[in-house]
């Protein structure tokens, strides 16, 4: 349990948030969500103890435990990976050292023998007997090799560290966990694995994550900075966007009564109940939406980026045919081999692979940026593109602002291009702005306003959501739900998958699985799982 109690949160003149009180409680979990620069991972320094809030008290319940996901994965390079893992657990750590250390004497005491007890006894209230094999599970359950265990964490991928680091943060069942980002780096298989773990998980939880699925997935209540203010909702994210839009249309609705507003909404509130009752997440000590009140619901300061792909012609019925597709690394490692599928007219189809680097192999085999190591690729003569590559950097490596920048991919006024800008959020000076000083989610924007003057019928997008704020991420789905023409992508995003897919084509060294159906239907299937397992051996 972590009570809150008068927190503000000012860095110089500026307030993030002020007078935050509010307790979170065993069994619960706390989705975090607000606009970039509203103070979400700046909340969980403050509750973490990392940051030093400028006024109010934050406790947790008497003996219990914090655990956080770190951020630095630089900091256990000399460590051995099931070690950080076992640090996780801070009290059990120093007590394994000491314990250690203590029979490694040469000259052992009397002394150093009551101590050993002592600390036996504390090992095994722990667990401690069973803390390796623990973490060992954690670490596989989070796609750690065992042979990967006993070597440095200095050793491994960038990727691999995020997940050790996961491992460390849920290592020992803490009392209280806080998770910045816990989904990034991560692929579906992972992410669905830590929601079933979440789902079970009986403690307190607070989450940021920018990952739509998950936070429904977990979350049983909804943290909401906005307004400058910090405002706690029964629910998960979905629930929260429905019924702030609905509210946002009620507000525009200046006709409608007072009594015909509270009706809707409370009709909103039922069916909703309906449809999260069957949710992972939802379990005896978990009622979401038990004490909702109407007057909770109000609509967000949240804005939203104009993202609208239309298409200047119409396709033809030949699409794409790809033949005997092979793509590999320069170490020779197969990326899919012997792929060969036909895109049909209005397929929206995502790609998937255990490699995400088939992916971006496939995209920009076909962009004509990459050769193939074998086989063919034809687009139809009525098909125009637009590529959304995963690594944009060649794009900002200029010092022009943003109009001039976007003035190269089109043609048009300045008036024409400032619209486009518009669109997507930059407004005012902030188009003079330099490109290559852009955060990541500014340069997504541009580039998705670059795709637009395309007017292409078919999109291609590489992994689309990274770098992207829940704001931008859901506009972009709700558009790609729309479009009429065809879209070839890839994701890690389940939700973006699950609403916009119409076909799958998972790429493998050995072919690939090719199925019209929906993405939950598809990671469900027995038969294709074991198809799945097939293929890639």
């Amino acid at each position: 349990m972590i009570t809150v109690s008068n927190l503000a949160i000012q860095f110089g003149k500026q307030v993030l948030y002020k007078d935050v009180n509010m307790k979170f409680t065993n069994g619960n979990i706390y989705g975090v969500i607000g606009a970039n620069g509203a103070g979400k991972s700046t909340l969980l320094k403050a509750i973490s103890g990392e940051l030093e809030a400028t006024k109010g008290t934050i406790e947790l319940g008497p003996g219990e435990r914090l655990s956080v996901l770190e951020q630095d994965h630089f900091k256990y390079d000399n460590e051995t990976v099931l070690n950080t893992v076992l640090m996780g657990h801070t009290t059990m750590w120093e007590v394994m050292r000491e314990r250690e250390a203590l029979y490694s004497k040469a000259d052992f005491s009397d002394e150093d023998g009551i101590r050993v007890a002592e600390l036996e006894d504390k090992f095994a209230e722990m667990g401690g007997y069973n803390a390796e094999s623990d973490a060992a599970a954690l670490l596989s359950g989070l796609g750690i090799k065992e042979d990967k265990h006993y070597q440095l964490m200095g050793e491994l991928s960038g990727k691999e560290k995020v997940r050790v680091m996961l491992a460390k943060a849920l290592f020992g069942n803490p009392d209280n966990l806080l998770l910045d980002e816990p989904t990034n780096d991560l692929d579906l298989d992972t992410v669905e694995w830590l929601e079933d773990y979440l789902a079970d998980f009986e403690h307190t939880v607070l989450v940021v994550s920018h990952d739509r699925h998950f936070l429904d997935s977990v979350s049983t209540h909804t943290v909401d900075i906005d307004y400058g203010k910090v405002t706690l909702f029964a629910g998960n994210y979905s629930f929260w966007y429905q019924s702030s839009q609905l509210a946002l249309r009620q507000a525009q609705n200046q006709k409608a009564k007072a009594e015909e507003k509270k009706k809707e909404l409370e009709e909103f509130i039922r069916r909703f109940s309906a449809n999260v009752a069957k949710s992972k997440q939802t379990t005896s000590r978990k009622k979401m939406l038990e004490k909702l009140n109407v007057e909770d619901i109000k609509p967000s300061t949240r804005k939203y980026p104009g993202i609208i792909f239309s298409m200047e012609r119409e396709p033809g019925n030949q699409m794409l045919e790809v033949q005997d597709m092979k793509a590999t690394m320069e170490d020779g490692t197969v990326l899919f081999d012997n792929v060969s599928f036909n895109v049909e007219k209005g397929d929206k189809v995502v790609f998937l692979s255990r490699d995400p680097r088939a992916m971006t192999a496939l995209f920009e085999i076909v962009n004509g940026n990459r050769e193939a190591q074998a086989g063919t690729f034809n687009w139809g003569i009525t098909i125009t593109t637009a590529y959304l590559p995963v690594d944009n950097t060649s794009f900002f490596q200029s010092e022009m602002n943003l109009v001039d920048w976007l003035s190269q991919f089109g043609e048009g006024n300045e008036v024409y291009f400032k619209s486009f800008l518009g669109r997507m959020l930059f407004s005012g000076e902030d188009v003079l702005k330099k490109v290559n000083v852009l955060s990541g989610g500014e340069k997504m924007r541009c580039m998705i306003a670059r795709m637009q003057l395309n007017n292409a019928n078919c999109l291609i997008l590489d992994t689309p959501t990274n770098h992207l704020d829940l704001e931008s991420i859901q506009a972009f789905n709700n558009n790609l739900k729309l479009f009429k023409g065809n879209i070839l992508f890839s994701s890690h995003d389940h939700e973006f998958i699950q609403t916009v897919a119409t076909r799958i084509i998972e790429l493998t060294p050995n072919g690939c699985i090719d199925k019209l159906m929906e993405y939950d239907e598809y990671i469900h299937d027995e038969k294709i799982k074991e198809l799945r397992d097939k293929m890639y051996q």
